[in-house]
């Protein structure tokens, strides 16, 4: 397990996809404001990547998050789009609704890049979130990611085109403990 402050990134279990379906991918809202497509259900057993890792996707790595204080599931961690030859990836996470606001998100964007940057050994971190994900922008930017751009009018969410808000952070910016 890759530990944090406050949580700790683990293999998924089988026991928390059902959780992580009812919590985060069953809400239509977060679902799509999450997701880079439409919402659709996910059916109980399905095989859905979403929930049901696998091992033999070398571009993308999914972590459950737990709360070290006592190894409940709280969320979801993800670094994707890994390219081995330039050295980059991107971040992703989702945390349920009843652990928001506690600092886990914060935490979660620490211990990504430690594994992207220590344990991968790559160069470049990056997130796109949607230009009124405070919290995310928040999380992304006290562990030193730097906005970079703003893509407008990118995302078509719930009936609407929003902005995305493009965040870098290198690995010769990066701070291991530079959480405010």
């Amino acid at each position: 397990m890759l530990r944090g402050n406050k949580v700790g990134l683990r293999a998924r279990h089988e026991d928390d996809i059902p959780i992580l379906r009812t919590e985060l991918y069953d809400d239509v809202v977060n679902g799509s404001r999450a997701e880079g497509g439409p919402w659709r259900p996910i059916t109980p057993g399905s095989k859905d990547p979403r929930l049901v890792v696998d091992d033999t996707n070398q571009g993308l790595v999914q972590f459950s998050v737990v709360e070290l204080e006592g190894d409940t599931l709280v969320g979801t961690a993800t670094l994707w789009g890994i390219d081995n030859h330039n050295r980059c990836a991107h971040i992703g996470l989702g945390l349920l609704p009843s652990s928001r606001g506690k600092g886990y998100g914060t935490d979660v964007v620490a211990v990504l890049c430690h594994y992207g940057f220590v344990v991968r050994g790559l160069q470049r971190l990056q997130i796109e979130t949607l230009s009124d994900n405070t919290a995310m922008l928040r999380s992304a930017e006290r562990n030193g990611f730097v906005r970079e751009g703003v893509l407008r009018s990118s995302a078509w969410v719930l009936g609407e085109f929003l902005d995305e808000v493009l965040l870098g952070l290198l690995a010769q910016d990066w701070k291991p403990d530079s959480k405010a």
